[in-house]
């Protein structure tokens, strides 16, 4: 469907050094849509290189020229809009009307940081004897190594991609080996538009030919990584080699307060499209629901609603309003988690099990929905990442904040009442790097970012500027 892609490095398209190549998969089809060079160490150390040696050339170019850059790339990416969601669309499963998200997200990247870094000024400092002049300016880290999740190949690298370039940083990016073929279809774009060579590379490969070299590598100041726990660690262990800097966004654990004084459509509406937009694949999708009891059965009622609402399938012209999951290895995953809560006592109100039609192709399953869960349950400690929205009762507040905060992981959190007092005092109380109120909203004006387990520094916003840049004091004595 669409061929083979080469990897980019060093401003060339690029086959692997050994010929070697792999196939892309569309987990609602199982069918080949497309084939990719597949890297080696060798060409790994060749982006390396490439990078390393861009990095004085593409940090040096005036922070206007860079912009200049970033909006042909984004013009470019614009004018293949359909083709580059449809890539998405087949390599991740999600519903062509979900590929918007991924979509508007690069360009938005783009945009936003190539007029941002025009307003990242460094600052002075008063000397109090007055003998010296104190700036503090910020230059690019070094080159960066950038990992990211196959749930949004697209919307994961963007908050990577705007924050990075427009700094000056090069980049060396190993898209998911689930995902790879928009992470390498914008390397063509780059190639198109005549980036500066070795700003961006991108190959995809074995991880001990690729991410372990990465990491490894003393070429790289910073590694940033959108993806689990786990991973992250081993990234860490890995970049040992050499002091670095980090940016990761890492899995989490969410839970959902819904009190009782609550706006009961907004919060199951709220809930529901998180759970199931995505098939439930998302970093940020509430994994605990924690329901008053006085409304209890209400919710319950409204959300599995919300479930049956939903039309199972794949493709550009389907009304289909949920996908696959990514492989049948994550979905039996989830079908072995929810089967768990069903024998330790959770009641299954819908769903769990594969939608009918799908049992052959694609790794489908019908949205999931589960009441009388209970904090201990496998399903409550771990991160589902799945359509199966897992409901529990609560009557006290100081309870119901102990029990979400409960978890190593602290990325976001979602609070639902309409009293101002209750709203404010549980997003103090809450341990999570977002509190969202009455609602969600994710922009990349809007900085992301998790505590605890869930991740260091951010993405989005000016903030995340910093993860990529490094401050330098410019002393000058008065004379």
């Amino acid at each position: 469907m669409y061929g083979y892609r080469k990897m980019y490095i060093n401003g060339e398209l690029v086959d692997a050094a050994n010929n070697a190549k792999r196939d892309v998969i569309c987990p609602a089809t199982d069918e080949k849509v497309a084939e990719v060079a597949w890297a080696g160490t060798q060409d790994t150390l060749k982006a390396l290189e490439a990078a390393k040696k861009a990095f004085p050339v593409w940090s040096s170019l005036a922070v206007q020229e860079r912009s200049k850059y970033m909006l042909a790339l984004r013009e470019a990416i614009v004018e293949n809009e359909e083709l580059i969601r449809e890539m998405e669309m087949y390599e991740s499963g999600k519903t062509y009307p979900e590929t918007n998200g991924g979509y508007t997200s690069i360009i938005d990247s783009l945009e936003y940081y190539a007029h941002e870094i025009k307003r990242l000024h460094g600052f002075s400092l008063v000397d109090p004897q007055g003998t010296h002049k104190h700036e503090i300016i910020y230059q690019a880290a070094g080159v960066a190594g950038v990992f990211v999740a196959w749930n949004f190949p697209l919307l994961n690298f963007a908050w990577k991609l705007g924050p990075a370039l427009a700094t000056g940083c090069p980049i060396v990016f190993r898209p998911s080996s689930e995902t790879p073929l928009t992470g390498y279809f914008i390397g063509e774009l780059c190639h198109k538009i005549g980036l500066p060579a070795g700003a961006y590379n991108v190959l995809a490969g074995p991880v001990k030919e690729t991410a372990d070299v990465i990491t490894s590598s003393k070429i790289p100041a910073i590694l940033t990584l959108t993806g689990s726990i786990d991973t992250g660690i081993e990234i860490m262990k890995n970049g040992a080699t050499s002091i670095k800097k980090y940016s990761m966004e890492l899995g989490g654990n969410a839970p959902v307060l819904v009190f009782d004084d609550a706006d009961i459509n907004l919060a199951s509406s709220v809930v529901s499209n998180l759970k199931f937009n995505a098939t439930g694949q998302i970093c940020v999708s509430p994994n605990r629901v924690f329901v008053h009891e006085s409304i209890y059965d209400e919710f319950v009622s409204k959300v599995v609603e919300n479930a049956k609402a939903r039309k199972v399938g794949h493709g550009r012209n389907s009304d289909a309003t949920m996908g696959p999951l990514i492989n049948k290895k994550s979905r039996d995953r989830v079908m072995v988690l929810v089967d768990e809560a069903i024998k330790d006592g959770a009641v299954l109100e819908y769903g769990g099990k594969i939608p009918e039609g799908f049992e052959e192709k694609g790794s489908f399953l019908m949205p999931t929905v589960l009441s009388n869960v209970k904090d201990e349950m496998k399903i409550c400690k771990q991160e589902v990442f799945g359509p199966v929205v897992s409901i529990l009762r609560f009557k006290d507040y100081n309870d119901v904040i102990k029990r979400a905060n409960d978890t190593d992981t602290g990325l976001a959190s979602y609070v639902f009442s309409t009293n101002l007092t209750t709203t404010m005092r549980a997003s103090n109380d809450l341990e999570f790097g977002e509190v969202q109120v009455n609602g969600v909203k994710y922009h990349v004006e809007f900085p992301h970012m998790g505590i605890k387990q869930s991740g260091i520094g951010q993405d989005c916003s000016f903030l995340a500027l910093e993860d990529y840049t490094v401050k330098k004091r410019i002393t000058t004595a008065k004379i």
